[in-house]
């Protein structure tokens, strides 16, 4: 069984479902600290032909809370998702398959949520469903009752629970975790570099790793599918 297990990210870019599509079961690590400055609240979209970044507001956010008990912020959040989607609206009512996609965003962000990490989910299990993704999704945070572990201790408890044959991981992770680590636990690790994918936007000056949001604009469901398989196995 091929497993995976990565922070929620918010509307993430595709390398992140490529790393979905790849897995057997998505452990989605919730109840780890949160980032700031990461990309769990955050990401960009194209504005104006540029990229634009976007950012969800919270209430006090840190490094010392864990990501599924960092709360939306309730007095600035609704006019944020307001204004955000008439930005999306604005800037991309023009774009091939928006009709299809936007009707998607505002159920997601027009949201019972209060954290972000139930925000996030919402997103990325909303997105996978719509591109035809069948990987399973568990909270990490409702499962392993293994918090006072950390690190790639806790992910090889997590792969040893799940019975892992395989753990992927994104290939930022390469620095974290340890190939003979995995092997000595009967589990082989591999990572995913994703390769340079390209698509017509609004004009001849592509611009690269942005949100989900802006490939589901401008591709059909198919050519998505395509994308995901866009990476090697390292």
């Amino acid at each position: 069984m091929k497993l995976a297990v990565m922070q929620p990210y918010l509307f993430p870019y595709i390398g992140y479902f490529q790393l979905i599509n790849a897995a057997d079961k998505f452990v989605v690590y919730d109840d780890v600290n949160f980032i700031k400055q990461g990309w769990i609240n955050r990401n960009s979209i194209l504005v104006g032909g540029q990229a634009f970044l976007f950012t969800v507001p919270l209430e006090n956010q840190s490094s010392f809370q864990k990501i599924n008990e960092t709360f939306l912020n309730q007095k600035f959040y609704p006019s944020w998702a307001d204004k955000f989607l008439k930005t999306i609206e604005q800037n991309y009512k023009k774009a091939p398959f928006f009709t299809d996609v936007f009707p998607m965003l505002k159920k997601i962000l027009q949201t019972e949520n209060q954290s972000i990490a139930g925000l996030a989910v919402s997103s990325i299990k909303s997105v996978a469903e719509y591109i035809g993704i069948a990987t399973e999704f568990v909270d990490s945070s409702v499962n392993y009752n293994n918090q006072n572990l950390s690190a790639q201790t806790r992910v090889l408890d997590i792969c040893t629970q799940e019975k892992a044959s395989q753990y992927i991981n994104l290939s930022g992770g390469m620095a974290l975790y340890s190939k003979s680590d995995f092997s000595e636990k009967g589990i082989e690790l591999q990572f995913i570099q994703s390769e340079r994918i390209e698509y017509s936007q609004f004009n001849d000056n592509f611009v690269p790793n942005l949100s989900i949001i802006d490939i589901l604009m401008f591709n059909e469901v198919s050519k998505i599918k395509d994308f995901l398989n866009h990476y090697k196995l390292l």
